[in-house]
């Protein structure tokens, strides 16, 4: 598995796999082609479909600026590597072809290319039965083995993950108006809040829970600063479910820390055994994992054990097997938002069960995740990212039509 610094990355949204990947892949070719005059980038799969929505030309022809770009969608062409596949031409001024590059967003802001290795592994162990092992024999808890492969840095990163994740929920918070896009959707935010403050301590959970989930994701829907966890279109889980903890806890800075890292390993096992990009299984693997991700950190912040952070992990995720992706109009907002709301409700449900339990139970995390993989890939095409079944679907008769962004230069 990859370091923590891979899966927890700090950028603006509103997509990970859609809006940061793309532009990095971008400020990558351009790097390379400083002699370049002009660029064509082919989209394709569902990096096409939705494209202009999650505004995937806006940040690549930001990364190549001020050169000219040329964009081609092809929506019906899928790659076989993986959905979100894009092709970047450079040209010099007498109109040679100076390099014809694919590579793709394969979900969390990571690139791959096809037939390249993937990143060197910083965990050696890739499944959390093995992980468990290693913890009962070294008598420690899970975020022990986050410090055990990464070494103390890391502790310096999640730092600033942290920090970036409370800034984007204040932020959030003090927001109004509605968000960018052709939905117009209302900010919502600052109203939960205000609504669970004025309530009895005892009836503030829900709000503030959702307050501060909507705070991340709408910050992200606006292109604000944020940290995929594991994605841009699920930040918002982690962020609120921490921050409520430790509010209703009083537990410190390190414990939440330590609670992040023990998340990492959740995410990371996903992202390594499945996928965490939309496009490949659906939402699933998107605020499925995120819940997962913030249900066992909830569970070690009450003071779990091993056996009873990895139920809360397992039934964060199972009861989010099946989640389609299906964006209204193709943006990061409708009902991607409230998902995370409901997701972060959920997490604290799974951790304050699981805390109820002794840490046994019948189906292991492992297997859930191979179950997700599975699902993801058995999913049609029109349920994952590409807004053509669902919500975005059967909504398309009241939502305006998506007009193709103001930067960008089309062909196809």
């Amino acid at each position: 598995m990859e370091s923590l610094h891979e899966l927890y990355r700090i950028g603006t949204g509103p997509s990970a796999s859609h809006t940061m990947g793309p532009g990095k892949a971008a400020a990558q070719f351009g790097m390379r082609h400083s002699a370049a005059t002009r660029f064509k980038v082919t989209l394709y799969g569902s990096l096409a479909s939705t494209g202009r929505g999650h505004l995937t030309d806006v940040a690549i022809t930001r990364a190549l600026a001020p050169r000219y770009v040329e964009f081609s969608w092809k929506p019906d062409e899928v790659p076989a590597f993986h959905s979100n596949g894009m092709d970047f031409e450079g040209y010099d001024a007498a109109g040679a072809l100076l390099e014809r590059w694919r590579v793709y967003s394969v979900g969390g802001g990571a690139l791959r290319e096809e037939g390249k290795a993937a990143p060197p592994d910083v965990y050696p162990l890739k499944s959390m039965a093995a992980i468990l092992d290693w913890c009962a024999q070294h008598q420690a808890p899970l975020w022990k083995y986050v410090e055990h492969c990464e070494g103390p840095s890391i502790w310096g990163y999640l730092e600033q993950c942290w920090r970036v994740m409370q800034e984007a929920i204040s932020r959030g918070n003090q927001a109004q108006g509605v968000l960018p896009g052709v939905l117009n959707l209302k900010r919502k935010s600052q109203s939960h809040f205000a609504q669970a403050k004025s309530r009895p301590d005892k009836l503030q959970r829900t709000g503030l829970l959702t307050a501060y989930a909507l705070a991340v994701s709408e910050e992200n829907a606006s292109g604000g600063q944020v940290v995929t966890a594991p994605t841009c279109g699920a930040c918002g889980v982690l962020p609120a479910t921490l921050r409520y903890m430790q509010e209703s806890t009083g537990c410190d800075d390190a414990a939440i820390l330590r609670a992040l890292a023990t998340g990492g390993i959740v995410g990371n096992l996903v992202k390594t055994n499945a996928s965490i990009s939309g496009a490949a299984v659906g939402c699933q693997g998107e605020v499925g994992t995120a819940c997962s991700m913030a249900a066992g950190a909830a569970c070690q912040l009450l003071g779990g054990t091993n056996q009873q952070v990895e139920y809360a992990a397992e039934m964060g995720f199972e009861h989010h097997l099946g989640l389609t992706c299906d964006p209204v109009a193709g943006l990061v907002q409708i009902p991607c938002i409230e998902r995370n709301a409901v997701a972060a409700m959920r997490a604290v449900d799974c951790a304050e069960y699981a805390m109820l339990s002794d840490g046994s139970h019948e189906i292991p995390f492992d297997t859930v995740v191979e179950t997700m993989r599975q699902t993801g890939f058995d999913m049609q095409a029109r349920y994952r990212e590409t807004s053509q079944g669902g919500l975005a679907a059967l909504h398309k008769t009241r939502a305006p039509a998506l007009e193709p962004s103001a930067k960008s230069n089309e062909c196809g």
